[in-house]
């Protein structure tokens, strides 16, 4: 199993009343992209959450959030949320809603 199909179906039931949601396989994971824009995903046991730049810091001092680093190297604006926050449905759509507040702000793609 390359992502935690369990959270994925959490994600997804959070998130695809939202206009322009689409699924879409990422990183061994799964995305979920609002009008072109990756907003959040599922990667192993983690949320991969899409939180822009501004945001990054006081972001990443939240319990559970750590850089988003497969490649090796920390992704400026995105995080990876642990799955030992994640049980928590209030605490999973608070992040998906971060997540979306922030790709709103982004120009949509074709």
């Amino acid at each position: 199993m390359a992502y935690n199909t369990a959270l994925a179906e959490r994600v997804n039931a959070r998130i695809s009343d939202i206009n322009g949601v689409i699924e879409k396989k990422m990183f061994g994971g799964i995305a979920f992209m609002v009008h072109g824009n990756m907003c959040v995903g599922v990667v192993k046991e983690n949320l991969c959450a899409r939180v822009g730049k501004d945001a990054y810091g006081d972001l990443s001092e939240k319990p559970g959030a750590r850089p988003m680093d497969f490649t090796g190297r920390p992704m400026k604006g995105w995080l990876f949320i642990g799955p030992e926050v994640l049980a928590d449905d209030d605490v999973l759509q608070t992040w998906i809603d971060r997540c979306h507040r922030f790709v709103g702000t982004l120009p949509r793609k074709a």
